[in-house]
């Protein structure tokens, strides 16, 4: 492994943009270590840190880094996609206009594909195997305490690639309307993520608040096509920008100008919202809140998803000069290969130890006590052992398939936006509902739909087989991964 990531290490163009490479892993990394942290496991379940020490939340303002991850995305897919619009075949037919529209069609299959391939595929073996395992536990006899919990709490980071699914079918419209209205997009999807808040919070009108799912997320999906087109003011473009050495003097301020409006506002503005609306302080979920900044997501947290976008692009020139050393690079370029798979079974890591402690009667500290901060220490590093055994067995399922020779046919679009629209509901319909009570049939609300594990796993794989029948053919574009 290690001469491989070194051979592509030494093979990055000098046109990649590293950093992102980096934002994408830290995010990531920094969510595995929230997690962790965060879960007060005892004899009795599984609580939150944050709930037992609510001193604590304010540290959810750096910690609570989902929005750079999709930030990131939205810079990856502009270029993705750009890319394989650059790579298309020339229509046949004899309307020039009609020629482009077969192309961009197909080229929404392949796109499709290709991102679905990257997230899909570590995913499927994860929840087959955690299905596997929930129904021989409850075929057993098993299912309660901890092992009840567990089949509850493993597929809920699940949410997370659901959405990222809506944002990858997404991309092509958004980017339209980007290269059309630029700051404008994003200000219209921020605009309509302050009219839900207005109408669930001061109107009552039930079920707009699930709106902000999308046009949250979405916005800041947006300000990746922005920096994308380096009009985040760091230097960052999609062509030349990726690679180069930034600015400095004069220049250097002048580029930070635009990061440091968004990092400045972004927390001004969410400082507002939490202490005179409705907002909680914390912007991670936490059990049993009437409202949540999480789900759905609100302005608040869009407030504070800007804050850290213009934090992180702050930090751009440090840290693209730490990533011009071999070293910091070669492990990027390593955690990156195996990031989503970490990402998927850290849950699995960490109930594990707590499983392992109960086993062995190891005694549980109460949960923040002098004597819990002890062990901590020692739980990290156990959960950090065993997700690297279980990243070195289900390694190999994050690469996806090399891209067949075909083009993919005409028409292909529709069939892959329904193969994507499935896999979404699947996914987050699973991230809901749990692998728990699978011979009960048992179900959650999906919005206000009852899905059971059965019925969200079916969708998901059906999804798939769809996007790769519509995709197949795909043309390798950008790899600037998802």
């Amino acid at each position: 492994m290690g001469s491989a990531v070194r051979v592509l290490a030494e093979a990055t163009p000098a046109t990649r943009d590293r950093y992102v490479d980096l934002l994408r892993v830290g995010s990531l990394a920094v969510v595995v270590l929230g997690h962790w942290m965060m879960a007060a496991v005892t004899p009795d379940g599984v609580g939150n840190l944050l709930a037992v020490v609510p001193a604590l939340q304010p540290l959810t303002w750096l910690l609570q880094v989902m929005p750079v991850f999709f930030f990131v995305g939205g810079f990856s897919h502009a270029l993705s996609y750009r890319s394989l619009l650059r790579k298309r075949p020339e229509g046949s037919a004899a309307s020039a206009s009609a020629a482009s529209t077969t192309s961009a069609d197909s080229v929404y299959a392949a796109f499709l594909r290709a991102r679905l391939q990257r997230l899909l595929r570590p995913t499927m073996v994860f929840v087959l195997v955690w299905g596997v395992v929930a129904l021989l536990v409850q075929l057993l006899g098993g299912g309660g305490g901890l092992t009840g919990v567990t089949l509850r709490l493993v597929t809920q980071p699940l949410w997370f690639i659901g959405i990222y699914l809506a944002m990858v079918a997404f991309t092509p419209p958004l980017l339209r309307l980007h290269e059309r209205y630029g700051w404008g997009a994003f200000a219209g999807l921020a605009g309509a993520a302050a009219a839900v808040d207005v109408l669930r919070f001061a109107a009552g009108v039930p079920y707009v608040e699930f709106l902000n799912f999308a046009f949250v997320w979405l916005a800041v999906h947006q300000l990746g096509f922005l920096r994308a087109d380096g009009r985040l003011g760091t230097g960052a473009g999609s062509a030349s920008g990726a690679g180069s050495t930034p600015s400095t003097g004069l220049g250097a301020l002048r580029s930070l100008r635009v990061p440091a409006l968004l990092a400045g506002g972004g927390l001004i503005g969410a400082v507002v919202l939490v202490a005179a609306g409705p907002y909680p302080l914390s912007m991670v979920g936490m059990p049993g809140e009437k409202v949540s900044n999480m789900a759905p997501p609100t302005l608040a947290l869009l407030a504070h998803g800007l804050w850290l976008v213009g934090a992180v692009e702050l930090l751009r020139a440090p840290a693209a000069r730490l990533l011009a050393r071999p070293r910091a690079w070669r492990t990027v370029v390593a955690a990156n290969g195996v990031a989503m798979t970490a990402f998927l079974w850290h849950l699995t890591a960490m109930l594990g130890v707590y499983g392992a402690l109960l086993a062995l009667d190891v005694p549980l500290p109460e949960p923040a006590t002098a004597a819990w901060w002890a062990q901590t220490p020692l739980r990290l590093a156990a959960a950090a052992a065993l997700t690297a055994a279980l990243v070195a067995a289900f390694r190999t399922f994050e690469h996806p398939a090399p891209p067949s020779a075909t083009t993919p046919a005409p028409g292909s679009g529709p069939l892959a936006a329904l193969g994507a629209t499935l896999c979404l509901l699947g996914v987050l319909g699973l991230s809901t509902v749990g692998l728990g009570g699978l011979l009960e049939g048992r179900t959650a609300l999906l919005i206000a739909i009852p899905v059971s594990a059965p019925a969200a796993v079916a969708m998901t794989l059906g999804g798939w087989l769809l996007v790769e029948r519509a995709g197949r053919g795909a043309v390798r574009g950008s790899d600037q991964r998802p």
